[in-house]
């Protein structure tokens, strides 16, 4: 068997090459490919799909031609060692299939797409109207942000396990969601839902989703001053050369990277060239962008609507609140229940992920109180009486290199990212990123 410190594989138009030989802190994976657009979040969502941390990353495009480097640990910042690991992440990049099994609706589900009102008790609603209707819930995930919710849930019919494709109930369905949306209001415009037609990468629908919404327009109710939500981001032009230069600077987190380049990709930008470091918990990014059709971004008010929108990206998924796992067996109105428990202890659901395992129900839930207030431990303990003490337990994450990460050669002042300043002229960027990717011997 070839061993992994070094193996490639040729598959045209994309070249991948694994090689746990060349740095003693990560695994490197380099991508050689046609440039395409979505390619480097197609990349991307491999890693992060993988629940891998990118550490460092690379990305150069010369010509027709794409080419980048990543620096992946584990969540625990080790090398990868797992032989199907690195196999999958190789044939996935190799083949083009950023698909992961958990990402996309199976073709015996139903996906429902909801978007509207955030409010105290909403998500318990919506489990007990899909209860009701005989929908059985086998994984769903829950964005909220600026007082907006987005959610994508995958159903099947409960009595006969296929998917729902009757029109009369779909559209029972969707009536029932809109109305529970809408709520007392009555704001009937900001309450949609839809049964999805086209297969798409959960977290990128959601993306999606809130960006249709304009929640990135949106103002809060009170401005998080929290590490995990606050971030810099600039956006500079370099009209000489064409390209508009996007820095963020922020706490790092899982998927971070996914995040950005997710929706600079859905904006319809293109990223040329981009360099990425993590220092102490800090990410650092730099991406050197342009339209589709060649163009810098060209106004004032472009450059504030990136703005807000990377802004709103990086706080969508950095969710604070008391983190609870459900584990238990599946059953009808699980859900409906244990969310209307949170409910009636004054709990709001700011982000869930639920998932059916083999008839058990793996959830995880984060919940604060209605006004974003951290939780007494008395209301937790409550609620963890009414729905199991062994079946819903508080969870803390535990510190991961996204909290201690430091390759001992980043400085803030290195990066330059934090007074906002570009990292590097665009020269010195592309020939060091030639000499990361192996393409020349010194850039100095």
């Amino acid at each position: 068997m070839v061993p992994f410190a070094v193996r490639s594989l040729i598959s045209l138009p994309c070249r991948v090459v694994i090689d746990n030989a060349v740095c003693a802190t990560a695994t490197l994976v380099k991508v050689d490919s046609a440039r395409e657009h979505g390619i480097l979040l197609e990349a991307v969502q491999v890693l992060t799909d993988l629940n891998l941390c990118i550490k460092k990353a690379y990305i150069a495009s010369d010509g027709r031609w794409f080419m980048d480097v990543f620096h992946v640990t584990d969540q625990n910042g080790n090398k990868l060692r797992d032989e199907s690991i690195l196999s999958c992440i190789q044939r996935s990049l190799a083949t083009r299939n950023a698909a992961s099994p958990t990402s996309l609706c199976a073709p015996d589900e139903t996906a429902l797409e909801l978007t509207g009102t955030d409010r105290p008790g909403l998500l318990s609603e919506v489990f007990a109207v899909l209860a009701e209707l005989r929908c059985s819930v086998v994984n769903a995930t829950v964005w909220t942000h600026r007082g907006r919710i987005a959610s994508v849930i995958h159903v099947k019919d409960e009595e006969s396990g296929s998917p729902i494709e009757d029109a009369h109930k779909i559209s029972c369905i969707e009536d029932r969601l809109r109305s529970v949306l809408k709520g007392d209001s009555g704001d009937i415009r900001s309450a949609k839902t839809a049964v999805a037609m086209d297969v798409t990468h959960t977290e990128r629908r959601l993306h999606q989703l809130m960006f249709a919404d304009r929640d990135y327009e949106r103002i809060p109710a009170e401005p998080s001053t929290s590490p995990s939500t606050t971030s810099s981001v600039t956006v500079q032009n370099c009209l000489d050369r064409g390209y508009s230069v996007v820095g963020v600077q922020c706490k790092d987190r899982p998927k971070l990277l996914f995040d950005i380049v997710c929706t600079l990709t859905d904006m319809q930008y293109v990223v040329f060239h981009a360099t990425i470091y993590t220092h102490y918990g800090e990410a650092f990014q730099e991406f050197y962008i342009r339209h589709a059709d060649g163009s810098p971004v060209n106004s004032e008010a472009e450059k504030r609507r990136v703005i807000q929108c990377l802004r709103a990206a990086i706080e969508r998924r950095a969710t604070e609140g008391v983190k609870l796992e459900l584990r238990t067996s599946d059953r009808r109105g699980l859900l409906s229940e244990v969310t209307r428990t949170f409910r009636e202890n004054g709990l709001l659901v700011t982000r869930a992920e639920v998932s059916t395992v083999d008839g058990q129900a793996v959830n995880t839930f984060y919940v604060s109180t209605a006004a974003g207030n951290p939780v007494d431990p008395k209301t937790i303990e409550s609620v963890r009486s009414r729905v199991g003490v062994a079946a819903l337990r508080v969870k803390e994450d535990a510190p991961s290199s996204y909290q201690n990460s430091n390759d001992g050669r980043t400085t803030d002042a290195q990066t330059g990212l934090g007074g906002g300043a570009v990292l590097l002229s665009l020269g010195s960027l592309v020939w060091r990123n030639l000499y990361n990717l192996g393409l020349i011997r010194s850039y100095s």
